[in-house]
């Protein structure tokens, strides 16, 4: 590096000035521009913040026992001969075109102030935004090194959840950054033997093959005591490739120490400067390869000496990255005008918006936005496949849990895989009639509730009259209060669940006026209203349309009329001929022994028995009871049928069709309404003004970003083909 010409020198300055700009864009627009940089993955005390300390050459991290860092830190590092101490610049997290130099001492009390801060933060002890530092240092490698929060591996049982719960939040972030496939995993390993693959375990989940991955061994100062033959020593340094499972970067293992001493002038400190910790680090290097030696018994090869201490891998990484800086430079300046173009035409949009804020436009948009809002409404329920199922539809049996199941008395469901397309996942008008079909089903399957003794002989009461017993009159009043208690809640859970279904139509709606670029982004007061009007209808027609049904629930259950309520009269005559055949055969055979003066003697001492039976004596005989239970199925299946019929008729009349021919007229109106008499509130257009000015300078902030680090890519193309040619 030192020794090459000034012009190479600066070339690669400004090589890798412009992939620090290119990295930071990535983070701050969440756009995937190959920008290569140095993962570094571990577990928590596998020392990754003391070897990216090794690495630049001095100390400014919060290192130590247990979670310590708790958002990642980039690095952006630069060789810089002229800085004979380092020079750092702290990158602002509000603004990412702002960076404010810092000495280092602010920049570690900046690192544990924020991870003090997470780790007392209750709802998320852990943040994927970026601490992003600048470093130019004599001492530093040209590299980008992301330090991420050390992976946990927790104790099992109820008493470690939270711990738990921190591994899997620190997992899930760290294999998040792993993703990016520009990035190289620096995947640190803290063990002796080879098969234990700790880090690796959750590297090979993204990187299988590790193809770009580089596996260092940490701590190596302690691992050579460990070894109590040269065959373990010679297996670690150099583990059969099937240990591995794949093709590492670099072709095997690095492996490192570093010192356990700090920089500072207080007595707790071990070293005075950041030269005396770097010379540490150097010296050793020198002593793990003579322990290496020496536990070998011979001199190490020139391929085993380049593994070994921090600067073969500080100088492995420098030339890797350096060759894929080089390589990526043609292919970043399409992607950079792909972006350009594209924050171009967001910047025309903006300006756009802001020239159609007058009251005559925005009405304008506000109808435009009503009829085709109207038009998605109405083709989810005549049945599309535009939107996704997968993101918008419901089982059968999602649609149990989030808008209500049907469920009877006895608190029994009726088993969902008996429905059809129960396991679909629909929406729109096709779960409109599943749910239906589903309340035919469990509705028309209800059998009437068991009658006991108690409940006939409760109901027989007395009449204004006379103190006998009417049992058609104890039948219809068991029976309609058997109905009433039956079938009411389902007129409920009905409503309920059409209600949930014709709520769902709004986000779907919403989805496929973005899908089609007809949203209105940014109107978000005036969306609220439309979604507000859309629900109070929807929630008020419902309401309307069950009371409607409830009306007919208690007309039926109130007053027994014969012709709508006995569905099967030849079925209950045969039923009452069962029990009542007996005595017909009797009165038939005293009849044709004797003459007509016994015979009508006997029929009417018969007769007197039925009356002595039913209508004088109150003691329940089981003719009696059966005649009961016999007119009470008859009544109450007649009201199940005539409510089956009745309330699915009229949610499709009063509730399914005022959303087709109904709401059309009065979500305008609603909407004209609004607008006339306050239309700065409904579209917020001071609020939109100053949004959408914010918007304008920030785009045109990020459009000049994207501008200058084209220009610098496409000059660096242009001096890289230059020196190539010569």
């Amino acid at each position: 590096m030192e020794g090459g010409s000034e012009d190479d020198n600066k070339c690669e300055w400004n090589l890798y000035e412009a992939y620090n700009e290119l990295h930071a864009l990535a983070q701050d627009l969440h756009t995937p521009f190959d920008a290569p940089a140095v993962l570094v993955v571990g577990h928590q005390t596998d020392g990754k913040s003391a070897l990216v300390e090794a690495l630049m050459g001095f100390q400014f991290n919060h290192v130590g026992g247990g979670t310590k860092t708790r958002r990642p830190i980039t690095l952006h590092m630069k060789y810089d001969p002229q800085c004979e101490s380092p020079s750092c610049y702290l990158v602002s997290d509000t603004d990412p075109s702002l960076s404010h130099q810092k000495s280092l001492s602010q920049i570690q009390a900046y690192i544990e102030a924020e991870n003090v801060r997470l780790e007392h933060d209750s709802s998320s002890q852990f943040s994927a935004k970026e601490i992003i530092i600048k470093v130019e240092y004599k001492y530093c490698p040209n590299l980008t090194i992301i330090d991420t929060p050390g992976l946990i591996a927790p104790a099992p049982g109820r008493k470690n959840r939270a711990l738990q719960a921190q591994a899997r939040a620190v997992e899930s972030l760290v294999r998040a950054k792993m993703q990016h496939k520009e990035f190289i995993i620096l995947c640190l390993e803290d063990c002796s033997d080879w098969s234990n693959a700790t880090t690796r375990r959750v590297v090979m989940q993204i990187d299988p093959e590790l193809s770009r991955t580089v596996i260092v061994s940490t701590k190596l100062d302690t691992r050579i005591p460990q070894f109590a033959r040269p065959s373990d020593v010679e297996v670690f340094l150099s583990p059969p490739a099937c240990t591995l499972d794949g093709c590492i970067l670099g072709d095997s293992p690095f492996f490192t120490s570093v010192p356990s001493g700090r920089v500072g002038s207080g007595c707790d400190y071990l070293y005075r400067s950041n030269d005396e910790f770097k010379q540490a680090v150097f010296s050793r290097e020198i002593e793990d390869v003579a322990s290496l030696e020496e536990k070998l018994g011979r001199s190490l090869s020139k391929q085993e000496r380049s593994r070994i201490g921090v600067s073969k891998l500080r100088l492995f990484l420098e030339e890797m990255l350096q060759q894929r800086y080089i390589s990526n430079v043609p292919l970043i300046i399409p992607l950079l005008e792909k972006e350009y173009r594209s924050v171009t035409r967001k910047l025309s949009d903006i300006n756009q918006e802001l020239s159609t804020l007058d009251e005559a436009k925005l009405k304008e948009k506000g109808r435009t936005f009503h009829d085709m809002f109207l038009t998605k409404l109405s083709l989810l329920l005549k049945g599309t496949v535009v939107a996704p199922p997968d993101k918008f539809g419901e089982t059968l049996q999602d649609e149990r849990i989030n808008g209500g199941a049907f469920v009877g008395a006895d608190g029994v469901q009726f088993p969902h895989k008996l429905i059809p397309n129960a396991g679909m996942r629909l929406y729109g008008g096709a779960q409109y009639h599943r749910a239906m079909a589903e309340f035919r089903f469990v509705v028309g399957g209800i059998k009437c509730p068991p009658i006991t003794r108690e409940e006939i002989v409760n109901a027989c009461g007395v009449e204004d009259i006379h103190d006998g017993t009417n049992y058609s009159r104890t039948a219809c009043v068991i029976a309609v209060a058997k109905a009433r208690d039956t079938f009411e809640p389902f007129l409920h859970q009905l409503g309920s669940r059409l209600l949930h279904i014709l709520k769902r139509l709004l986000p779907i709606s919403v989805y496929l006026l973005q899908k089609d670029s007809e949203y209105l982004s940014g109107h978000e007061v005036f969306l609220r209203r439309v979604a507000s009007a859309f629900n109070n209808f929807a929630e008020s027609t419902e309401k309307s349309c069950r009371e409607k049904c409830m009306e007919d629930l208690v007309s039926t259950t109130r007053y027994v009329s014969w012709s709508l309520h006995n569905k099967s009269r030849a079925g209950l005559r045969q039923f009452l001929d069962s029990f009542g055949g007996t005595e017909h055969s009797n009165l038939s055979h005293v009849a044709s022994g004797t003459d007509s003066s016994t015979s009508i003697q006997t029929t009417e001492t018969k007769l007197a028995d039925l009356l002595d039976s039913t209508l004088w004596n109150r003691r329940l005989a089981p003719s009696s009871e059966r005649i009961v239970y016999g007119l009470v199925q008859q009544i109450f299946h007649g009201i199940r049928e005539y409510f089956l019929v009745s309330t699915e008729l009229k949610f499709n009349c009063f509730l399914l069709m005022p959303i087709v021919d109904k709401l059309p007229a009065l979500l305008r109106e609603d909407l004209e309404s609004a607008v006339e008499d306050d239309l700065d509130n409904v579209f917020d257009i001071t609020n939109l003004q100053h949004s959408l000015g914010q918007q304008k300078r920030d785009t045109e902030i990020e459009l000049k970003r994207i501008k200058r680090l084209k220009e610098k890519f496409r000059m660096i193309h242009e001096k890289l083909i230059l020196h190539q040619a010569m």
